[in-house]
């Protein structure tokens, strides 16, 4: 008998559906991996190709959940998978609670916490003594006011477990009244005031199997991502190998990796850096980089980033054989209120200097209503050049070609 996760030799992946659409179609399309799909019953995202899938319940005993989903395998005649993947920062406490549960490679709660609450994230950077924003937790702007009085205008709040940038601000003296407002309107969430820290922005991002970090890659923000909340460019840049990088990657992510203990997966970072060599931690995660990310990795490199990330995810050493040397970014075209009258088609777009890839979401008559988050976008494009800088100058040729009309909506 083959052992649970293995049919005919391949390897079993338990993979959650989630916005990662393109790693998801990937693991899917793999002839070397069996996957099986878990869905969260807080997740909104489609299940590709209508292939079956097993809707995890909130509230529910992990336990109990456990039992039922070992029945659904067995009614559907399904390999029983012996790996875990989970991309969905959202979904983290429950979808690895039901993980353990069921038997398989998870974080445990102290990991998930670490990896997802900003409040924790501080006690992980300290213990991989990597320098972080001064903090405090806080509940009215009356604290907001005596962090100030401490550390300097402006202050950054923030929810403790939120993403892409919601809910997040950048404050002056000025609008302590507005925060004040927020934090009260919503006791039920924890929030956080964060030093403000000048420098660029960059991602940080790593593979790990066995414990140890394979190879890491850099991108810059042309933009801090909150600017890009207000119109700001909004784009990550991952650097040529050759380019030189603001700090060693690979060692600030080995430091994080042994602090979280994670023994295999995705590690994700943020950081900002000086011009005098200064170097401070933003926030981290144990799941994939958001939204095309992982792709600009991958093509900066001429490799298969996403079947890289698949292969740790099944206990793989990866194969790092990188063919290209370049700097590929990925660019989020700007999305507006109302109805579409007009947009740019992406073979205009991809005509453009430097233009490899791209996307649309968004189409005429539709309606958007985009929300105050990094990831709001009517589409992207993935952007090469020699280096970031040329990569940076194509990308707002981009932006000044690119044409979005829209409408008042009405109710």
């Amino acid at each position: 008998m083959s052992a649970p996760g293995l049919r005919s030799g391949r390897p079993t992946l338990l993979l959650v559906v989630s916005r990662r659409r393109r790693f998801t179609r990937h693991v899917l399309d793999r002839p070397d991996i069996d996957t099986v799909l878990l869905r969260p019953g807080t997740s909104t995202v489609e299940v590709p190709d209508g292939r079956p899938a097993f809707h995890l319940r909130a509230g529910v005993p992990a336990e109990e959940e456990a039992a039922r989903y070992r029945r659904w395998l067995a009614a559907l005649e399904l390999p029983r998978p012996a790996f875990f993947c989970n991309p969905d920062e959202a979904a983290q406490p429950l979808a690895h609670r039901f993980a353990a549960a069921a038997g398989l490679p998870h974080l445990s709660p102290r990991q998930v916490r670490l990896a997802t609450d900003k409040l924790a994230m501080k006690e992980l950077f300290a213990a991989a003594g990597l320098p972080a924003a001064r903090f405090r937790a806080v509940t009215s702007a009356t604290e907001v006011k005596e962090f100030a009085d401490r550390y300097g205008w402006p202050v950054i709040v923030k929810p403790a477990v939120s993403g892409s940038a919601v809910d997040t601000w950048k404050v002056d003296a000025d609008r302590l009244a507005a925060v004040d407002l927020a934090l009260r309107s919503r006791p039920d969430r924890r929030w956080i005031a964060e030093e403000y820290v000048r420098g660029t922005e960059h991602q940080l991002c790593a593979l790990v199997h066995d414990g140890r970090v394979q190879d890491a890659y850099i991108a810059v923000n042309p933009a801090p991502m909150l600017d890009t909340l207000d119109g700001a460019m909004n784009a990550d840049i991952t650097l040529a190998p050759s380019e030189p990088e603001p700090v060693d990657g690979r060692a600030v992510a080995q430091r994080m990796c042994d602090a979280l203990d994670l023994r295999a997966g995705y590690l994700h970072a943020e950081f900002f850096a000086g011009n005098g060599g200064s170097f401070v931690m933003g926030e981290m995660a144990a799941r994939l980089g958001g939204a095309e990310l992982p792709t600009s990795h991958g093509l900066s490199r001429g490799f298969d980033m996403l079947a890289a990330t698949a292969d740790v995810y099944v206990g793989r050493r990866p194969a790092l054989a990188y063919t290209r040397d370049r700097s590929v970014g990925h660019l989020l075209l700007p999305a507006r209120r109302g109805v579409v009258t007009g947009i740019s088609s992406l073979a205009e777009l991809t005509a453009l200097p430097g233009v490899v890839c791209g996307a649309l979401t968004a189409a005429v008559g539709d309606r958007l209503d985009p929300p105050r988050a990094s990831n709001a976008s009517s589409g992207h494009v993935h952007v090469e050049g020699e280096n970031s800088g040329v990569v940076r100058e194509r990308m707002a040729r981009v932006l000044s070609r690119f044409r979005l009309e829209v409408a008042e909506a009405h109710p």
